[in-house]
């Protein structure tokens, strides 16, 4: 390609909004544009790079045994309507309506159409297990994209969903999944680390992030030194300590507590350590329930926690009003006489520590020596706190705190969506089962994305060869008409050579055609100047680490001389 007919070319400078340094170099360097907030144009360096990561990905997914086809963007809203989905996922579904009034959902994820499609063929156990899966436009109406291809409105998604007999036969491509992954962002340059997280809106029991470490990350996750645990912070888990288990309870008193509503305030005026408090949270869900949660007062309540442990989809903090309609107090809530109508949910720390403090549902009163079961009973219990940096893991190992980038994600569905949408085969026995599943997804932009935040330095992009749009980047500095030609040959030379080339042959000054070189980040450089022609040779520069080397300009060596510094 000559970069002479490059309509979409490098500009100088982008909005002091765009932060991120990927967002950034994509805009400068003539890969995206953005259209409307969240979607984006790719412009023809960014396509060729988008093909390179969709290639290596559907490399090693055939190599897997998976199979590759195509849904439809539109699906009936009968699907979503089927898993209850319709209205409950963690993002705002887009719909729209056709000329016969028949409504649709833009897909956002495939489950219910991969379904739909499989429980249209009658299969039996012999044709389990298998793997398909597709490149897919996916719209999901986020309430903040960000960071350009990092969190987008409109984006091209790689899901895959596979169907077997039983969760022992699952495991085994859960398994071959996570091999078929590393080997995929091991191509693109990329280390991955294997991060136990929630299913949030996909369903199913457990999952894993394939995640790069990046401060550009929003998956914030905790893991020990040694790697044996390692868990998003969403899901971690972690040791409780005992406080006071040995003291006799004390009789509950209520006492005044003339205190500002904070936590600290309740600290200063009892004399009395943060770890004996109660926390007293209240929530309402989409049910409209109020849900009040109470924890030790030195942790913080995890709602993608406390949403499993009473079935919640989505959790408010409750008004004041709402708080006073069952008889509290807001900065003075307890569990203790709280309406019955409230749902109380205890974390299992209130478990491991006696006689506690905190309000007592009326302004200015609070109650000391609080025990769980003699002055209260929770209806449900279960972990419910965020875990955080230097707290202990399970196995009694420092928690320490990393930051992200999700690249990938592998989920097992089970027979969540099997079952609410009677998808089966016919087992050995003869019996109708329903299939059990996992799916498997990999953001490419937000890849691409990732790929720059690790390649880059302050001139510009440094694309590993995997991924670059073009492995040689051919800049001509001189105008001397006998050179010019001379470089006008060696593109010639390599493209017949299938080599994939940008040719610089614009009429700019050498600093120009340098900074946009830096500023592109395609892996080599090959320089024609006169000099370098008088002398019979031509500058190569590695990109990634500046390394200049010299080859001869003699066409016959040109390729096979590129070809052996390329692979040094």
């Amino acid at each position: 390609m000559k970069q002479s007919k490059m309509v979409f070319r490098t500009i100088k400078n982008v909005s002091e909004d765009v932060k991120l340094p990927s967002h950034r170099l994509l805009i400068r360097a003539g890969y995206v544009r953005e259209s409307a907030a969240g979607r984006y144009y790719y412009l023809p360096l960014g396509m060729r790079v988008r093909d390179k990561v969709t290639h290596i990905i559907e490399q090693e997914m055939d190599r897997a045994g998976a199979l590759k086809i195509i849904t439809p963007v539109l699906h009936p809203i009968e699907l979503w309507k089927e898993t209850n989905r319709a209205e409950s996922v963690g993002f705002e579904l887009m719909k729209v309506k056709d000329r016969n009034e028949s409504e649709f959902a833009l897909g956002g994820t495939a489950e219910e159409m991969i379904v739909d499609l499989v429980r249209k063929f009658t299969l039996s156990y012999r044709d389990l297990p298998f793997n398909v899966y597709q490149f897919s436009q996916k719209f999901r109406d986020e309430m903040r994209a960000r960071g350009g291809l990092l969190r987008m409105r409109e984006f091209l998604m790689k899901d895959a969903y596979s169907f077997h007999t039983d969760e022992k036969d699952f495991k085994l491509e859960y398994e071959k999944m996570r091999d078929t992954y590393q080997r995929i962002f091991e191509r693109m340059g990329l280390p991955i680390v294997v991060v136990e997280s929630d299913n949030g809106y996909i369903g199913g029991e457990y999952c894993h992030e394939l995640v790069v470490e990046s401060d550009a990350g929003e998956s914030k996750y905790l893991a020990t030194e040694d790697g044996s645990y390692c868990a998003h912070e969403d899901v971690a888990k972690f040791l409780r300590e005992e406080i006071g288990v040995d003291e006799e309870l004390i009789e509950l008193e209520e006492v005044d507590a003339p205190r500002g509503n904070t936590m600290e305030d309740g600290v200063k005026l009892h004399n009395l350590p943060l770890n004996r408090q109660i926390k007293d949270v209240m929530f309402m869900d989409e049910k409209g329930r109020l849900i009040l949660a109470i924890i030790r007062g030195d942790l913080t309540v995890n709602e993608t926690k406390l949403k499993h442990v009473c079935g919640s989809i989505e959790l408010l903090a409750a008004t004041e009003e709402e708080i006073r309609n069952v008889g509290s107090e807001p900065g003075f809530i307890s569990p203790v006489g709280i309406d019955k109508n409230v749902v109380i949910v205890a974390d299992e720390s209130l478990r491991k520590v006696k006689n506690m403090y905190g309000g007592a549902n009326k302004k200015n009163k609070d109650f000391l020596n609080i025990n769980i079961d003699r002055d209260y009973q929770p209806n449900l219990e279960g972990d419910i706190a965020l875990a955080e940096k230097d707290f202990l893991s399970l196995g009694g190992k420092v928690l320490r705190e990393s930051r992200g980038i999700e690249v990938g994600n592998i989920f097992q569905l089970g027979l969540h969506y099997s079952e609410r949408m009677k998808a089966a085969f016919r087992d050995k026995d003869g019996k109708e089962k329903f299939y059990y599943m996992g799916c498997y997804g990999i953001g490419i932009d937000r890849t691409i994305a990732t790929i720059i935040e690790k390649y880059h330095d302050d001139k510009g992009i440094a694309w590993p060869a995997s991924a670059a749009p073009y492995r040689f980047h051919l800049l001509n500095l001189s105008k001397d008409p006998e050179t010019v030609k001379k470089a006008e040959d060696i593109y010639q030379i390599l493209l017949d050579k299938g080599a994939e080339v940008l040719f610089d042959d614009r009429d700019e000054s050498p600093g120009e055609k340098f900074a946009d070189a830096d500023l592109i980040g395609i892996p080599w450089r090959v320089i024609v100047s006169d000099r370098g022609i008088k002398d019979g040779k031509l500058e190569i520069k590695n990109r990634m680490t500046g390394e200049v080397t010299f080859i001869s300009s003699d066409p016959d060596k040109i390729t096979e001389n590129l070809d052996n510094i390329e692979h040094c």
